[in-house]
């Protein structure tokens, strides 16, 4: 069963900007943002770069708390199929993320929040061509509809579901 998705677009605030969390991996995904700035490459500010050893150690528990922490939405840049230093760190990363797109889907909060891309080092235009189109979505989206209000969640979205500390790709 889905949830109807919650309608944020009525309760947006004045100047608000979608707060995006990049999870990046160390070998591919960080240095194509290193790159990008670098070479002085512009995109949004609104977006946080965390640096992870490899996607495939980013579980689902970082990115539901992130969204149960109100941020708007989140990207996990991995390395290129196929060319994942830690072997198959980022095809682990991609079935999370399709689980937790789902989970997001399910529960109203939208699976469009979450977004998972695959780069190579030298892919700097490309990664910020992603963070832009994230957030590009995520705005169109609105805000996270499970953004504390007075300390309470938004009417009908309830905790997200997390069953296990780790998850077996």
């Amino acid at each position: 069963m889905t949830a109807s998705p919650i309608n944020s677009e009525t309760s947006r605030p004045a100047g608000w900007q979608p707060q995006i969390i990049a999870f990046c991996c160390n070998y591919c995904a960080y240095a194509a943002a290193d790159l990008a700035g670098a070479r002085r490459m512009q995109y949004p500010p609104n977006v946080r770069v965390i640096h992870a050893p490899c996607t495939g150690k980013i579980e689902m528990e970082h990115i539901l708390e992130a969204f149960e922490d109100g941020i708007d939405g989140i990207l996990v840049a991995g390395c290129l199929e196929g060319g994942c230093h830690f072997q198959e760190g980022n095809l682990r990363a991609r079935k999370r993320t399709d689980r937790i797109r789902a989970m997001l889907d399910e529960i109203g909060v939208g699976g469009n929040r979450l977004r998972m891309v695959n780069l190579s080092a030298a892919m700097a235009p490309t990664f910020v061509e992603r963070v832009k189109e994230i957030v590009a979505e995520v705005a169109r989206l609105g805000p996270n509809p499970l953004k504390a209000v007075s300390g309470h969640r938004a009417p009908g979205v309830t905790s997200l579901p997390v069953t296990g500390s780790t998850v077996n790709a």
